[in-house]
């Protein structure tokens, strides 16, 4: 086969896919991917080798550039074999550049040079790129042999890739954290080790859901205090008279540059996506040109995007490979990347990004098409749930509220995600949905209303933002003095799609969360094995039947 990937939900026949990518990646864009991951395995062999000789803050050096070419391989991030030949040029000069540090501490130590054993990845190197297309060829996810092996390995790279987008936002907002620099290196390393055991690889896999909460929590702290914190918002879904800008993906720092460039030049700027939660952040809202939210989860842009009529910003995920119809008006910019598509450098040092282009772009089209109007609140992260956390507890109390169910995490184009609609509409008046993530996108119009005041739906924001589910989660368990966060009345109904979704699932499991159901369809880099070992230990159970699911919830199961 000339390629192979499983890392997200919708792989072909949930087995993998094998000619191109359901995400519309080719199989040189998927086979160059699997050449930057396992070169990113060789500088993190050598970075814990230089570490073992005494070289110290080896992590802080290597870990920015791992998290940002992680990230780059994150499902719907970058289409580009350009932007990935580059990447894998500035990989191999750092492996060198740490393979000397090793060799050099390794003889000042011991007086002698290195000769012992390292890994094929921790040796090989190339200038040439169509050198770079045939060893991605053998390289792929297939080379681990044995199944269950591959499954933990997978399971575990998928998370680091979760972490390393939301430790990279974290890091553009000047906020790091050594810690998880180190875990990078050794999840990495650790999957070169064939020495580990299934049970060693499961332990590993736990710390990647522990490193995961404190990404998370790294990432909230970096967007609250640059921006405040969420509050309870009515977001406009309507459209303006005047040309505007629709901004996708995830990344408040780019959005607060455009903001600001585009203050008082007729230009109105609108969130798409997973970018909505933004319109609650206190920091936004005092730009009039704020316009709200355009449009619906991802994979509805090719009919959206069309619509709008102005310019588009992809700021991180979700990209659908666009249609000539509108590839013109599409700028990507970060780690986000498609041929011929137009792209804005990253900021100068001490410098903001240069959006002057996309603002002159924008100035010539004509106003966004009406899709729909009236508003979708928002807003309901930590803090805004916990300053009301008396009323939510008296209500819990008085059996107003009788359980409260997560449905965070990832929407997608398959028709079995009509599953989430249907429980939120089956779901019974005195239940709570919290969510996160693009999933609110299947539920967040419907009209639930609420419970003495506080909306049945409460809207923690991004993906990332589970986070917020999880606190919420922790201090009603302490208001209500109980030692296991399992005796509250939640319930974990939980859509994934791609590999953020799995570090917040592996979040969810290091907190001793238990009992979550997972879909629309169970992961295809999970084996029978390894299933086996997650539903035994943590009752993690498929999505099914929606009548049967919401009665097995409300009563506790």
């Amino acid at each position: 086969m000339s390629m192979f990937c499983y890392q997200c939900q919708e792989t072909a026949k949930n087995e993998g896919c094998t000619i191109k990518g359901v995400c519309g990646k080719s199989e040189d864009v998927s086979n160059l991917q699997d050449l930057l991951v396992y070169i990113l395995k060789e500088i993190s062999v050598y970075s814990l080798k230089v570490k073992e000789a005494g070289v110290e803050n080896v992590e802080e050096r290597v870990g920015p550039f791992i998290m940002e070419a992680l990230f780059a391989t994150v499902t719907n991030v970058n289409f580009d074999e350009s932007n990935f030949i580059n990447l894998i040029r500035e990989a191999l000069e750092l492996r060198e550049e740490i393979k000397e540090e090793f060799l050099n501490a390794y003889q000042q130590t011991n007086n002698k040079k290195f000769k012992g054993d390292l890994p094929e990845m921790a040796t090989w190197y190339s200038d040439k790129v169509e050198e770079f297309y045939q060893k991605g060829e053998e390289v792929g996810i297939l080379q681990t042999e044995d199944e269950d092996v591959r499954s933990l390995r997978e399971l575990m790279i998928y998370g680091l890739k979760g972490i390393a987008a939301y430790g990279n936002h974290a890091y553009i907002l000047d906020h790091e954290d050594s810690e998880i620099y180190s875990f990078l290196v050794e999840g990495l390393a650790a999957t070169t080790d064939d020495s580990l055991s299934v049970d060693d690889l499961v332990g590993m896999v736990m710390k990647t859901g522990e490193i995961g909460v404190k990404t998370m929590a790294l990432l909230d702290e970096a967007n609250t205090s640059n921006y405040g914190n969420p509050e309870p918002t009515e977001v406009n879904i309507g459209v303006k008279d005047r040309p505007g800008i629709l901004i996708s993906g995830h990344d408040l720092k780019d959005l607060k540059e455009l903001l600001e460039q585009t203050e008082g030049k007729g230009v109105d700027i609108y969130t798409h996506g997973e970018m909505l939660p933004a319109n609650s952040y206190p920091e936004f809202k005092k730009y009039s040109h704020f316009a709200g939210n355009y449009g619906n989860s991802w994979w509805l842009q090719k009919d959206e995007f069309d619509k709008f009529n102005g310019p588009i910003l992809m700021t991180t995920n979700c990209l659908v490979p666009p249609k000539e119809s509108y590839r013109d008006r599409v700028y990507t910019t970060g780690v986000v990347g498609f041929p011929d598509v137009k792209h804005i450098p990253d900021r100068k040092e001490g410098e903001a990004k240069d959006f002057s282009a996309i603002i002159e772009h924008a100035l010539k089209c004509e106003p966004p098409q009406e899709l729909e109007n009236g508003t979708i609140p928002g807003g309901f992260a930590h803090e805004a749930v916990l300053s009301v956390a008396d009323k939510v507890i008296e209500a819990v109390k008085n059996g107003d509220i009788k359980r409260f169910v997560v449905m965070a995490g990832c929407d997608g184009r398959h028709k079995s995600r009509d599953y989430y609609t249907e429980v939120a509409k089956k779901l019974p008046e005195d239940a709570v949905i919290l969510t996160a993530g693009c999933a609110k996108y299947r539920y967040n119009k419907l009209n639930l209303g609420d419970i003495n005041g506080i909306p049945r739906v409460l809207d923690a924001g991004q993906c990332n933002d589970s986070y917020s589910l999880v606190v919420i989660a922790q201090k009603l368990a302490e208001a209500f003095e109980l030692d296991d966060i399992n005796e509250l009345p939640i319930s974990y109904d939980i859509a994934w799609y791609e590999q953020k979704a799995v570090t917040v699932l592996l979040a969810l499991l290091s907190l001793g969360v238990k009992g979550i159901r997972l879909g629309p369809s169970l992961p295809a880099f999970v084996s029978d094995n390894v299933l086996k070992v997650l539903v035994e230990k943590f009752d993690i159970k498929p999505a099914g039947d929606v009548t049967e699911d919401v009665e097995a919830m409300m009563a506790g199961q």
